[in-house]
């Protein structure tokens, strides 16, 4: 647990306005060539991996589907260094945007900027709500190319270890947003409301 908590506060994490809509965006290196990373993150068996099953045409113009989750189109490719996607779920569109790039130390450091519009499921949890969801999914990332995968979503997420990062994610999310001049009481309240969908507090937890 300790490498996954390094990993998850070694991520930089920004939240800004963008017109009408916000961004957030997370930024890492990983212990990877940019080659590698760029394989793990657009070679459909690779990505059923350690992110989920991805059907359709995975190159430019393609479309594509994230089992359980968002599709959309392919709308942006520069191999190794850079991919973009609209995403569609739940009748909402918005835009990700993935840049690699090479530290001089040899490590490859990846931005992740995700754009959509301020919504009522901004309004009630904030940058946290994909914020968590995006942590989860790169430190996923940093187990598959450190070859130490981690339990299936769904079994991780549920455990202790695994509510314990969500926790930390959120409370993250929740500081970035005030940094980026969110109104702290607000900001908080959403962090809370976001920690509480993510990792709902035990009755352990609630005696402490």
């Amino acid at each position: 647990m300790t490498d996954l908590i390094d990993q998850l506060n070694a991520v930089q994490r920004t939240v800004k306005r963008q017109g009408d809509g916000r961004a957030i965006a997370l930024t890492c290196s990983y212990d990877a060539k940019i080659e590698d990373v760029w394989d793990a993150c657009t070679n459909a068996d690779r990505l059923r991996r350690w992110f989920a099953p991805v059907s359709g045409d995975l190159r430019l113009g393609g479309e594509y589907a994230i089992e359980g989750n968002a599709s959309g189109t392919v709308d942006g490719c520069d191999p190794p260094r850079h991919f973009a996607l609209t995403w569609e779920y739940d009748g909402e569109q918005s835009q990700v945007s993935v840049r690699l790039a090479e530290d001089p130390d040899g490590r490859t450091r990846l931005h992740l900027e995700h754009s959509f519009p301020v919504n009522e499921h901004w309004e009630t949890y904030g940058p946290g709500a994909g914020g968590v969801g995006w942590d989860i999914t790169l430190v996923s990332l940093t187990a598959h190319l450190a070859e130490k995968p981690l339990p299936p979503e769904e079994e991780w997420t549920a455990s202790a270890e695994g509510l314990d990062f969500m926790r930390r994610s959120s409370a993250h999310w929740g500081e970035a947003g005030m940094a980026a001049g969110e109104d702290p009481a607000w900001a908080q309240a959403a962090a809370d409301r976001t920690t509480a969908a993510y990792a709902p507090p035990t009755d352990e937890n609630d005696q402490r």
